[in-house]
């Protein structure tokens, strides 16, 4: 997510168009930034194997299809993850998150959702993301029968994650990095944000609401220095959670370096929180 044209876009949008089909359209476009690009500091990812999950969506009646990237790791009985990204790049501008989850001991699933790289077109929205992360789970189980999986998200993605652990019931655990309680509550946190728009936001992302549903192990992981999602929003929302459940701040970690500083701070949090080492 990107502060200053999601909050000066939604208010013009607001003062212009308040009351349109035309305000959800841009508000998915702000909150998902949509893009086919890969971040700039992204690292290769051929070693990463090009996935493709077909399946019937219930949202636009039609047989769509999701790109992901696999990258196996070399113990043939690691646990699996699915990997949910933030808004705005494509799955391989994950890559350098995708290799430290790696590292931590998986085996890791990365999908772009609708509208984003080389999945299906169409502009993403809550309820299609949320399809989405459910198609990829499903496809996990079927592809790796028998193997403990558990859920990552990052910003965005966290959201889309926590939605996804509280419909689910066989997911081992679950990770959120740099996420929030809801996007009303993100842009309170903005210059304007004082601004009477809340009502008016049709993609919530009500995290807050949905994360005391997750029945499985949470870890909540933030970096003191995360300009865009305030550490208060994590914290917020690891509160709001039931038990058994870990907040983790990772010191100097801003809203993209976060996974990378943080890396020690996750090893020793997934082995008291999910018992893996």
């Amino acid at each position: 997510m990107k502060r200053t044209p999601l909050l000066v876009t939604l208010t013009l949008a607001i003062a212009v168009t308040a009351g349109c089909a035309t305000l959800d359209a841009k508000q998915r476009e702000w909150i998902f930034q949509p893009s086919d690009r890969s971040w700039g500091g992204a690292q290769s990812t051929a070693d990463m194997q090009d996935v493709w999950i077909d399946f019937q969506s219930d949202a636009s009646g039609k047989t769509e299809r999701l790109h992901g990237l696999w990258l196996a790791h070399e113990r043939a009985d690691a646990p699996v993850l699915l990997y949910l990204h933030g808004a705005r790049w494509n799955v391989a501008g994950s890559s350098g998150r995708i290799r430290r989850m790696q590292e931590l001991g998986f085996s890791v699933l990365a999908i772009d959702y609708r509208g984003f790289g080389q999945s299906s077109a169409g502009l993403p929205s809550e309820a299609t993301a949320s399809e989405d992360a459910r198609a990829a789970w499903d496809w996990l189980a079927q592809q790796q029968p028998g193997k403990p999986r558990y859920i990552f998200g990052h910003s965005l993605g966290g959201a889309i994650a926590i939605d996804l652990a509280r419909q689910v019931s066989d997911e081992q655990g679950t990770m959120v990095e740099g996420t929030f309680t809801s996007i009303p509550d993100v842009v309170s946190t903005f210059k304007w944000g004082w601004l009477p728009v809340s009502g008016l936001i049709t993609q919530r992302f009500e995290s807050v609401r949905k994360v005391a549903e997750i029945g499985s192990p949470l870890l909540v992981v933030h970096g003191s220095q995360d300009s865009l999602i305030q550490p208060a929003l994590g914290r917020k929302l690891f509160e709001a959670a039931q038990e058994p459940k870990q907040f983790v701040l990772v010191e100097g970690g801003s809203h993209h370096n976060t996974n990378s500083v943080g890396q020690p701070a996750y090893r020793q949090a997934m082995a008291s929180l999910f018992k893996l080492r």
